[in-house]
């Protein structure tokens, strides 16, 4: 797929095939977002209706795909004081700069569905500029907070998946195993990940995260924000928990990989090293 050229934002949104997998969470909110974009308002105005339509849908009950009220709103990127750390600002001011861009609406939608893993990576990051600063280079920690934040996706899988994915044992994995992705679920969350999907290239792989199967996160994104931002802490960052992911090597995800010479490339299937 091509978008369109030129940085209209609202074309490019309007030409996001929105029936694809990955963006099954967000797809209730396309056409209202579509409509505002197209109506001239920014990406900041347009997410900040989606949020206030979201505690609207909230309080008459909830449903797959509606967002939790966000705590945040979202500004322009010129409200960031020159100097100041964007996660500093996010944290003491609860104000996200957007700019017109899909990477950073992509960041916003993330914000409307994942509310509490935003928030708690939010915290954590703060607490690291906290202590230490902005530095030139990254530590551990705050590498990890970063790789989670744009590139993660959460996978609640069957054992057998996960031994095949930390092996790197693709054929197992997404052949021999094929049929226990349908006790699967994969949900992307890193904003960066979800841009790079607006065109879908074989090579693009996902940090993924191991979630629990534990009740109401196979059922719920609600349940499952609630569930991964409990589960992230510091110790837990600092181990690099996370396993490459080649998104449309996913059964269902991608028509391509029906046939299964799609997983002899070496260069991106790759084995694990010894």
């Amino acid at each position: 797929m091509s978008l369109p050229a030129g940085g209209n934002i609202a074309a490019v949104v309007a030409a996001l095939d929105w029936q694809q997998p990955w963006l099954a969470p967000w797809r209730p909110e396309a056409a209202g977002l579509i409509a505002h974009l197209a109506a001239g308002r920014s990406v900041a105005s347009a997410l900040n209706s989606l949020n206030a339509l979201s505690a609207l849908n909230t309080q008459g009950g909830s449903f797959e795909g509606t967002p939790w009220r966000a705590p945040i709103r979202f500004v322009a990127q010129s409200e960031l004081p020159a100097g100041q750390a964007y996660e500093q600002f996010i944290f003491e001011t609860r104000q996200v700069p957007t700019r017109e861009n899909l990477h950073d609406l992509f960041n916003g939608l993330c914000w409307l569905q994942f509310p509490h893993t935003k928030s708690r990576l939010n915290a954590l990051q703060a607490a690291q500029i906290a202590v230490g600063g902005v530095l030139p280079t990254r530590g551990v920690v705050c590498d990890a907070l970063t790789v989670f934040d744009e590139n993660a996706a959460v996978l609640m899988a069957p054992q057998p998946l996960w031994d095949a994915l930390l092996a790197r044992q693709w054929q197992r994995l997404f052949i021999e195993l094929r049929p226990l992705w349908r006790e699967a679920r994969l949900v992307l969350f890193g904003h960066a990940l979800l841009e790079k999907l607006a065109n879908p290239r074989k090579q693009i792989t996902a940090h993924v995260y191991q979630a629990q199967p534990v009740v109401g996160c196979m059922e719920s994104l609600k349940g499952l924000d609630a569930w991964v931002a409990s589960d992230l802490s510091v110790g837990k960052l600092a181990g690099k928990p996370f396993a490459p992911l080649q998104v449309l090597g996913v059964p269902g995800w991608w028509a391509d990989n029906g046939n299964f010479s799609f997983y002899e490339d070496s260069e991106i299937f790759r084995p694990a090293k010894r």
